[in-house]
């Protein structure tokens, strides 16, 4: 049993921005491959059907998505029963390290199909250690503050997060691009993209030395350490239903930003074609409305709910967002600006919706099961997100298809988004993170 002694008080600006930059790293090394989609299509995965190239590339991106539950599971038993910190740090040096790897992958031409194999293996090992990020950033920041900015905390991290790793990997891009322009970014541009990954790693150095456990976790401002509690916890009794609910609200949120930010570069590189510097800086800016909005979103949570909030922003997503899309595909790459922003508005919605989510979730479980129940259901709830833009290219005879399937599968996304919120109760002031409930199913039990 871990020692439940008080401690001195304590300065959480040291987890804030551990979490805050974990996860923009996280997602900086999962932004890289849609930045880089052509030159890895073409030199890991070629065909001579441009649209299927795109597929395998974000088949590849689908098999990272696919392996996070199972990194949630891993790694959220690791922090609910080792400590936030200490899975914090091997998450974040595994996140790093597996996207620097994949710079290293050789060419199709140069080792056949084992390029591909090599590939989709580090993309397996990373998709585990992603999995873990949500169980040891967001829990982790939000466990280290005072009630009051735990909304703005998770729009910050949730989404404004995003919006940082977002920004992070426009920078990167444009001056790697800079660096080595037209065909030597194809040839080695890429590369040295992914390599970039490694500060994430450094990270990991930063949490070791610096940052503080979770007071909730150690039981500091209770007296008591938590008991450990079994992972059937989540599945059995009321805990299925709201494991279950969870995971629909992750599904909706998830899918409106994978298509969305996350379907963005390609957009505007394959269907919407702009130059290369006007793609990077309208990425770098929706990068930044991301966080603005992200945080807005998160800190009106505070105000008048997190299931209010959410369900505002779905509803007006429903008819917004299809519509956004199509007004880009119709402006073409030839108007720069307006695509940009209808580009800024696309994104801003789309994450605002879902940055009350993290601690919506958080919410939702006890300390003991906190890093697991969350991790678990947003991971389960962004795997299925995550597939959204596989399934519109697969569904897309041509590229010029893209549009119109795109507006489908974001129109059926906020739908499930609003559904759900519809039967889910509000969490905020529900449970108190330094209040241990008797039983798990208590949280959340008037649904």
């Amino acid at each position: 049993m871990r020692p439940a002694t008080r401690q001195p008080a304590r300065s959480p600006a040291a987890a804030v921005f551990a979490s805050v930059a974990g996860w923009s790293f996280d997602l900086f090394d999962l932004f890289l491959l849609l930045y880089v989609a052509g030159p890895v299509s073409e030199s890991i995965f070629p065909t001579s059907n441009p649209t299927l190239g795109m597929a395998a590339v974000f088949g590849s991106f689908a098999v990272t998505v696919v392996m996070r539950p199972a990194g949630a599971a891993l790694f959220g038993e690791v922090a609910d029963r080792g400590g936030r910190k200490k899975a914090m740090v091997v998450v974040m040096s595994g996140v790093g390290l597996t996207t620097a790897a994949m710079g290293l992958v050789p060419n199709y031409s140069a080792v056949g199909v084992l390029a591909p194999v090599l590939f989709l293996t580090l993309r397996v090992a990373q998709g585990l250690f992603v999995g873990g990020v949500t169980a040891t950033t967001h829990t982790l920041g939000t466990e280290s503050i005072g009630p009051r900015w735990r909304g703005l905390m998770s729009g910050l991290i949730g989404a404004g997060g995003a919006g940082l790793g977002g920004a992070l990997a426009s920078v990167a891009y444009i001056g790697v691009a800079a660096a080595f322009p037209g065909p030597a970014f194809d040839v080695w541009g890429w590369r040295v993209l992914f390599f970039c990954g490694l500060a994430g790693a450094l990270l990991s150095l930063f949490v070791a030395r610096r940052v503080e456990e979770s007071p909730a976790w150690e039981g500091s401002d209770t007296g008591r350490a938590p008991e450990p509690v079994p992972f059937g916890e989540l599945l059995r009794g009321g805990g299925k239903k709201i494991l279950a609910l969870n995971v629909a609200v992750a599904a909706g949120g998830g899918a409106q930003y994978y298509l969305t930010s996350g379907f963005l570069p390609t957009l505007l590189s394959e269907i919407v074609p702009v130059t290369e510097r006007q793609r990077g800086l309208i990425l770098l800016v929706c990068s930044v409305a991301v966080v603005v909005a992200a945080i807005g979103a998160g800190e009106l949570s505070e105000r008048i709910g997190r299931r209010r909030t959410m369900l505002g922003f779905g509803l007006c997503n429903l008819l917004a967002l299809p519509a956004v899309v199509w007004a880009i595909a119709a402006a073409g790459g030839e108007r720069g600006t307006v695509v940009a922003v209808l580009c800024v508005l696309m994104v801003m919605l789309s994450n605002a919706a879902y940055a009350p989510l993290m601690i919506f979730l958080n919410e939702r479980y006890p300390t003991e099961l906190r890093a697991r129940g969350t991790a678990v259901s947003w991971n389960l709830g962004f795997m299925l997100g995550g597939l959204m833009p596989t399934f519109v290219s697969l569904l897309s005879p041509d590229l010029t298809d893209v549009p119109s399937r795109l507006v489908f599968f974001l129109a059926g996304a906020s739908l499930v988004f609003v559904v759900t919120l519809i039967a889910v109760p509000e969490t905020r002031g529900s449970v108190s993170f330094d209040r241990r409930p008797e039983r798990t199913e208590q949280v959340g039990s008037d649904l």
